[in-house]
């Protein structure tokens, strides 16, 4: 015999059925002012959390790395290896959380890779590296001087542009000159970027080239020139001398400014008290410095260009759209014909996989909808998926924000898998409401129809739970893996996005 409308029995909220997970499911059908409030701020929270998710296209599996660099130009590898590269690792290998260190020596440079413990700080790393350099410098050659590698990681790549002139007036040396003194520097200060590294073109110099014959008439050794070139390029200070009540400061000038000022330092004294010049041993000129490598834009030729490297923990998207505002200003100030031309933008990528999940959950909310509609005939069923599923995802992004986790195509791929299984727990309880429903009609409406609603979701609830969190389970073993793949589902980077996106130009090719 069923209980009146007026009291609560068995199959009313606030009743046993279902355990836990049944009270909790009587208590929201119960308090909907509280539930729908408490909905309402989850909801307010996943999409802050969404907003400011650490978001990349790819995820980051690369180790703690500390790169070192050292130039020693002019000397062969093997020479580089012994007086560079083993001195510098024997002293890094005693670093604490230090897990390898690799050197590689070539022609006039040397690179150390020393890799730190996973979880390691990276500037923990850095200033590490930085404190046990500092007991190798004695073991280095005289002028040689290791410097640390930018604070990036192996997907710190970024963004890459190139320098266009389309009226022809500007060569590769002019283009070169104005990435690396204006552009590179400009995008330097952007916000997030560690470094921007410049490609192609020739770099300019002045190169003093001597004649052997003129140095063993005036008898003048190389090492006259060397040094008269440094000491004439500086500045020196004088004193205050005071004429008439007025201080004037007298101070030496002596930067050098144009091919003419090295024509004109002096080497030594010659015969009948007449200075000996640069000029008159060698010939002074503008020219290339030598090139290791060329840059080329789309098969058209040599080309300028600068990568823009993202620094460690960053966001990708605002470090791209910083760096494209800052372009935009800098192109203004071009010289007539001069502009950028982008040749690889992540910023599509990253978009193109937030756009994934938005299709995909759109698409998943229609179809199940419209198969409930078919099946049920019945339009505010339908709404239960369409109102559920964005709500899950949302609330899945809160605990991926405050864990650091890096939101990339790997995990949106895994809330578009678990869409699955959302949509299945909604048809269930949809399905065994209309089922409780169908019944309670037909026995005559014994008891509420708010009653047998709670009661239908108190049935399936608690099984459907126990069968998300069996699943949930499942997945806990990935999190015992270690080194690259640990890294995969693990490692955290904070790198935000965007929602917009800027049209980029794959078609590009730069190459060197």
């Amino acid at each position: 015999m069923s209980a009146p409308d007026n009291q609560p029995g068995p199959d009313a909220p606030g009743g046993s059925t279902g355990g836990f997970i049944g009270q909790i499911i009587a208590f929201s059908a119960g308090n909907k002012f509280i539930t729908l409030l408490l909905v309402g701020f989850l909801c307010v929270w996943g999409y802050v959390s969404l907003r400011d998710a650490p978001l990349d296209a790819i995820p980051d599996l690369s180790d703690t790395q500390v790169i070192v660099f050292t130039e020693w130009p002019g000397r062969s590898p093997d020479l580089v290896e012994d007086q560079i590269t083993y001195p510098i690792s024997s002293t890094l290998l005693a670093a604490p959380k230090v897990k390898a260190v690799r050197g590689q020596s070539m022609f006039g440079m040397s690179f150390i890779y020393v890799i730190f413990e996973d979880g390691t700080d990276l500037y923990w790393a850095r200033s590490r590296v930085l404190e046990f350099m500092s007991s190798s410098q004695a073991r280095l050659p005289e002028g040689v001087v290791p410097t640390l590698g930018p604070d990036a990681t192996g997907v710190g790549w970024v963004f890459q542009y190139a320098l266009v002139d389309d009226t022809g007036k500007q060569d590769l040396q002019q283009l070169r000159s104005l990435q690396d003194f204006t552009v590179r520097y400009a995008l330097e200060s952007v916000q997030g970027v560690a470094e921007v590294a410049s490609v192609g073109g020739f770099v300019k110099q002045y190169q003093i080239q001597l004649d052997p014959n003129a140095l063993l008439a005036y008898k003048v050794g190389v090492q006259d020139v060397v040094r008269a070139v440094r000491e004439s390029n500086q500045d020196v200070g004088g004193r205050v001398i005071e004429l008439a009540g007025t201080e004037h400061m007298v101070r030496g000038r002596g930067y050098i400014k144009n091919k003419e000022d090295l024509e004109s330092i002096p080497l030594r004294v010659g015969a009948g008290g007449v200075p000996v010049l640069i000029k008159n041993v060698a010939q002074v000129a503008l020219g290339p410095d030598q090139r290791r490598g060329v840059a080329e834009l789309d098969g058209k030729g040599d080309a300028v260009g600068g990568t823009v490297i993202m620094r460690y923990g960053e966001n990708a998207l605002d470090v791209i759209n910083r760096t494209k505002e800052r372009m935009a200003e800098l192109e203004a100030n071009f010289p007539d014909g001069v502009r950028f031309e982008i040749t690889y933008d992540r910023s599509g990528l990253i978009e193109d996989s937030i756009d994934t999940l938005r299709w995909t959950l759109i698409e998943e909310m229609i179809v199940v909808s419209v198969v409930i509609f078919l099946f049920l005939l019945h339009a505010r069923s339908a709404l239960v998926p369409i109102i559920t599923l964005p709500i899950a995802v949302l609330l899945s992004f809160i605990p991926m924000y405050f864990q650091g986790l890096t939101i990339n195509i790997m995990s949106l791929g895994g809330i578009a898998v678990a869409i699955g299984a959302m949509v299945d727990a909604s048809i269930i309880i949809i399905e065994n409401i209309h089922k409780s429903l169908e019944d309670w009609e037909h026995g005559g409406r014994h008891g509420s129809r708010h009653a047998v609603v709670v009661r239908a979701m108190q049935e399936v609830g608690p099984s459907i739970f126990f069968s998300l969190l069996v699943i949930t389970v499942s997945f806990m073993p990935v999190f015992t893996l270690e080194a690259t793949e640990g890294r995969l589902f693990k490692k955290a980077h904070s790198i935000a996005f965007s929602n917009k996106r800027r049209g980029g130009h794959w078609h590009r090719t730069f190459c060197w």
